[in-house]
């Protein structure tokens, strides 16, 4: 024991007093004094944090990355910062084509010290956070959902506050309820959804924000609307029908609507939406007066979208076969969003409005034929 006292004491010293005019060793351990979670291994610590300006381009982790968003901003992101800058992680295996585009890793959110490790070894700059269990199946297991929509964002948050990480989390329209504002919802106004998945939305966009003012951490996100591609078969949600109309039209001219034909939702293509998360991403941290956005692109009902589909194809069948479920999350969501401070903060601007989503719906989907015999 006295040993350990007499090299406790050396060592002590050592720290508080710096030799050959180096600063004192404390300032390292103020550099990540702000960290809301503690560091409680010896080995942990011995970590180097890496910010933004200390490379070339940001090395980007994208969780939950094996869905339709995740491979998509991948490969936009890999054009732009190189392929082996951005890191796509999922507790799934990938599919070939996936898994030979670029760098792909397993990581689980909810293991808090796996995920440090990954931040840790691959010098992690940029955190795109899209793990979520969404409303459906959010619904049918809400403790599943409330471990990875609330606790898994904890670790996240945690994770890039301590190693100040840039971080985008996305949320949603399902992040408004039936007291909202609807057309047009603006930024700021009362919220309060009726799902799981919504409510860790509201609590995500608030956990970011009092991290930001809290402990300085660098919190973005972007409140999507409904978002349609050509890659990716309808998964059942309420906005679904938007693209499942597409599918049926070139498969069999006919279609069957589960909302009601005057439904009116705000609506984004794809391309639209992962342009505008690297573009909120690079902003300058002074441009943006708020952590959390809408952005839009359109608002249509499934009406006015039938009568654009059936522009290209004029002998399409539309009927209605109304699914009360689905209707009423619909009539609790916004019709319109108003995201004119993404626009004057960062410039947002949209490319795709109603006619040029359906055109380019139809040269993925491939219409080609019926759209030569309907000519």
């Amino acid at each position: 024991m006295p040993v350990v006292r007499v090299l406790s004491k050396v060592v002590k010293q050592a720290l508080l007093a710096p030799a050959c005019g180096c600063q004192p060793l404390a300032v390292a351990v103020r550099n990540i004094s702000f960290s809301p979670r503690q560091v409680t291994s010896g080995s942990d610590a011995s970590f180097h944090s890496v910010s933004f300006s200390e490379t070339a381009h940001p090395k980007v982790l994208i969780t939950g990355g094996l869905g339709q968003l995740g491979v998509g901003l991948a490969k936009l992101l890999r054009k732009r910062f190189g392929k082996n800058n951005v890191i796509l992680s999922d507790i799934r295996k990938p599919p070939s084509n996936v898994f030979h585009s670029g760098p792909f890793i397993y990581s689980d959110i909810l293991d808090y010290k796996n995920l440090r490790e990954i931040v840790v070894n691959n010098r992690i700059t940029w955190l795109v956070h899209y793990s979520a269990l969404l409303s459906a199946v959010g619904e049918a297991n809400v403790p599943l959902a409330r471990a990875v929509n609330i606790t898994g964002l904890h670790n996240i948050l945690d994770i890039a506050a301590e190693h100040g990480l840039r971080l985008f989390v996305p949320s949603t329209i399902g992040a408004f309820g039936p007291t909202s504002p609807r057309n047009p919802t603006p930024d700021l106004c009362v919220q309060r959804p009726r799902t799981i998945y919504g409510v860790s939305k509201v609590h995500a966009e608030l956990m970011g924000e009092y991290y930001h003012h809290r402990y300085g951490l660098d919190f973005r996100c972007l409140r999507y609307p409904g978002i349609i591609s050509a890659d990716s078969q309808p998964g059942g949600g309420t906005t679904d029908y938007a693209v499942q109309i597409f599918h049926d039209a070139v498969k069999s001219g006919k279609f069957e609507c589960n909302l009601k034909p005057d439904t009116q939702l705000p609506m984004m293509y794809i391309d639209d939406c992962l342009r505008a998360t690297l573009e909120v991403m690079e902003a300058p941290a002074e441009t943006l007066s708020m952590r959390t956005y809408n952005i839009n692109a359109m608002s249509f009902t499934p009406e006015e979208l039938a009568v654009e589909v059936q522009k290209q194809l004029p002998d399409l069948q539309v009927t209605y076969n109304i699914d009360h479920v689905r209707q009423a999350i619909a009539d609790s969501w916004p019709m319109n969003f108003d995201d004119i401070n993404a626009r004057n903060d960062w410039g947002w601007k949209h490319d795709y409005d109603l006619p040029e989503l359906v055109q380019t719906m139809f040269n993925f989907i491939g219409s080609d034929s019926r759209i030569a015999q309907a000519s």
